[in-house]
């Protein structure tokens, strides 16, 4: 058996219990055995601000690694104000950086968005993929994933109860392990 395909996940909410960070654990355990999902925490990321470049914070120093070193990137986030939050954007900046040396140049992306409501978060998912194309991350654009009732999904553990939720993100999962195969 080969060695799974190290994808880094990036969760759009900082919150302890949030539903994006539900369904990112919920698709690492739905992931096949080609591809090992990991979060790549960025709440600790100092705000973006070039002058920083000429001696980069150590959390954005060991971001930059951790997503370079990734074979894939992987978001999963809410919808804050018709945009992504501040958390994930300000991630982004840093992995962009210093310009020219972007960490995610290449890396094949898959974007869920999420909402206890019913758009899905779709303003989220196109807003970040606005970002990605300018960041060479060709995102995975079939099955598109704008998860509305996501509040649901999970019991009090954590766990996700939903068979039709657990169904989509299975099919989810395994066409976003067939794309980056295809772009590794």
């Amino acid at each position: 058996m080969t060695t799974p395909l190290e994808i880094a996940v990036l969760v759009g909410s900082l919150r302890k219990e949030a539903l994006s960070r539900k369904t990112a654990l919920a698709l690492a355990k739905l992931a096949p055995a080609s591809l090992k999902l990991k979060i790549v925490e960025i709440g600790a990321l100092p705000l973006y601000d070039q002058d920083l470049d000429v001696a980069p914070p150590a959390s954005w120093v060991a971001f930059r690694i951790a997503v370079k070193a990734a074979k894939g990137v992987l978001f999963v986030t809410p919808e804050y104000n018709r945009s992504v939050p501040a958390p994930l954007k300000n991630a982004i900046d840093v992995g962009s950086r210093p310009y020219g040396q972007s960490a995610w140049s290449g890396k094949p992306g898959g974007v869920v968005s999420i909402s206890p409501g019913a758009l899905g978060g779709f303003g989220a998912n196109h807003h970040l993929r606005q970002s990605l194309v300018f960041l060479d991350v060709p995102v995975m654009q079939q099955p598109e994933a704008y998860l509305g009732g996501v509040g649901t999904w999970f019991d009090e553990a954590g766990e996700l109860k939903d068979d039709a939720a657990r169904a989509f993100l299975q099919k989810f999962i395994d066409a976003y392990a067939r794309w980056v195969e295809q772009h590794v």
